[in-house]
């Protein structure tokens, strides 16, 4: 990957399984991505895991992805599945569903 692609905007979906709802993981990643300048949102699923949709710089999209594989002190995370996509800038803020 070139530099320029590493810092290009993206979007990444991000889910996120194990002990992760009722702990304030949904908190905790809103805080990191409005940190980071990421944009999009933090949600609850009905199966008990967590989706993140996360859109900005790559480089940063990433950290996010390390700071959701750690969680927050606790949540236990068992995996985070990661699909890139494309960049649609559809997102004003980072919010929690």
């Amino acid at each position: 990957m070139t530099e320029k692609e590493y810092n290009e905007s993206t979007s990444a979906l991000i889910i996120v399984s194990g002990s992760v709802q009722g702990v304030g993981y949904r908190y905790f990643i809103a805080h990191a991505a409005r940190e980071l300048g990421i944009k999009g949102y933090a949600e609850n699923l009905f199966n008990g895991n967590v989706e993140i949709m996360a859109e900005g710089r790559r480089e940063f999209i990433e950290e996010l992805i390390k700071r959701a594989k750690t969680g927050n002190g606790y949540s236990r995370v068992s995996s985070a599945k990661v699909e890139w996509l494309d960049f649609n800038n559809k997102y004003d803020n980072f919010e929690i569903r």
